[in-house]
């Protein structure tokens, strides 16, 4: 029949004993831990006594590691590697709710990254990994957790609510808004127009003053609305800034705004999920991301 193994000493004596060690003085291990010298004493010599062995040297200047001592500290430094290295892997194991989130890359420039780790942040804090692409996921097939997709809503096999719908205004560099001061509606529709993929918005525009666009070889087109923004700035035609996405941007940008008139965009973004999207984590995001665009609509 195996005998009865010893009691351990507790932790803390053992970590004394390495705070002696790396100090080399019971003083100055006490005054780094916080505890008296005596209390220092009694832990190292619980530990000897337990070992039956000394661990220490005791001289004037301090403390030294016996032979003994020497052999011993590796073994419970080892011990203690083991212990953290457990430690780790179990905070891995229960480490924050990921997210993953889907958005085009002009939403991620110009409204979402700054805006990241506000989303992030709270309890319980939601790690976020924001995918930037043109397509649409596929949320329903489990390819991202949360899309934000830009239209009129209505996708078939999602869930889908609207987050932030956008006011419309025309803006240009300040050489043409300059040539173009006081112009009427016709005459700033002479001008070279910008815009991405999708004519909705200037065609709202447009139809708000009277007019109906029709696609014209003088007006540019690139994918990327944050694209669109830079060719204004650059003289290259007239663009419809989008409130409140573009707002910050067009605020640090050269453009100056070319009427005081705004139009509602047909268009609005949406937030889509999986069909009965229940996790908790993903609700949280969802509920953060409707605060933040409430907050933009109150200034």
């Amino acid at each position: 029949m195996n005998a009865e193994p010893r009691a351990r000493p507790p932790l803390a004596n053992l970590e004394t004993v390495c705070l002696v060690a790396r100090h080399g003085s019971f003083t100055a291990a006490a005054e780094a831990s916080g505890l008296t010298h005596g209390a220092i004493s009694r832990r190292v010599g619980a530990v000897e006594n337990w070992l039956g062995c000394a661990l220490f040297e005791r001289h004037g200047r301090g403390v030294s590691l016996t032979c003994d001592g020497q052999r011993f500290l590796g073994r419970i430094e080892h011990a203690f590697d083991v212990i953290d290295a457990a430690a780790d892997q179990w905070h891995q194991a229960r480490k924050a709710p990921a997210v993953r989130l889907s958005v085009v890359p002009s939403f991620a420039k110009l409204w979402l990254l700054e805006r990241l780790q506000s989303l992030e942040a709270g309890k319980p804090f939601i790690d976020i990994h924001v995918t930037t692409e043109h397509r649409n996921a596929d949320v329903g097939a489990g390819e991202v957790d949360i899309a934000l997709r830009y239209g009129r809503g209505g996708w078939a096999s999602v869930d889908s609510e609207p987050l932030m719908g956008e006011t419309l205004y025309p803006v240009a560099s300040p050489e043409m808004a300059q040539r173009l001061k006081g112009a009427s509606v016709a005459e700033m529709l002479a001008m070279p127009l910008l815009h991405d993929s999708d004519l909705t918005g200037w065609r709202a525009w447009c139809g708000a003053h009277g007019v109906s666009l029709r696609p014209r070889a003088r007006d540019r087109r690139f994918e990327d609305y944050t694209v669109v923004l830079a060719a204004a700035e650059a003289g290259l035609g007239i663009a419809l800034a989008r409130a409140p996405l573009a707002s910050e941007s067009i605020a640090r940008s050269r453009l100056v705004r070319l009427s005081d008139a705004e139009v509602a965009c047909p268009l609005q973004y949406h937030v889509v999920t999986a069909k009965r999207e229940k996790r908790p984590e993903v609700l949280e995001v969802i509920a953060r991301l409707h605060a933040l665009a409430r907050e933009d609509a109150r200034t």
